[in-house]
């Protein structure tokens, strides 16, 4: 499940994922609030937690993902990806050289940091 987070600039998008995520969550959730911040802005900026009690990423989300993001391209300002899995973090660190953006991964820990950097 993807919980989108209110009251927050309006160039950024905070998505929270929860247990497991499936290719619904992006088709249903987190792909229309992208879309819709961009009606507005050029950029966004997307603050992505993935919560303690995250479980899984469907190969669906990931599918889902990979497309959105090639479509895209250039629409984000800024990435903040907060994790504690391993091989989240490790796909991203792999990724980020060639995104057109400065994507920044935290802990969970660091989420009040991954906040304040992806406002800056």
């Amino acid at each position: 499940m993807i919980e989108i987070i209110s009251g927050i600039p309006d160039n950024l998008v905070v998505a929270v994922a929860h247990g497991t995520v499936g290719g619904e969550d992006y088709k249903n959730v987190l792909i229309p609030a992208i879309e819709a911040k961009l009606k507005t802005h050029k950029k966004v900026r997307l603050l992505y937690q993935l919560a303690e009690d995250f479980a899984v990423l469907t190969a669906e989300a990931i599918w889902d993902d990979a497309v959105f993001g090639l479509h895209h391209w250039t629409a984000f300002e800024k990435v903040a990806v907060v994790a504690d899995v391993p091989w989240i973090i490790n796909s991203v660190n792999l990724f980020r050289f060639m995104t057109p953006c400065p994507v920044k991964v935290f802990g969970n820990s660091q989420l009040a940091e991954a906040k304040r950097w992806v406002v800056a």
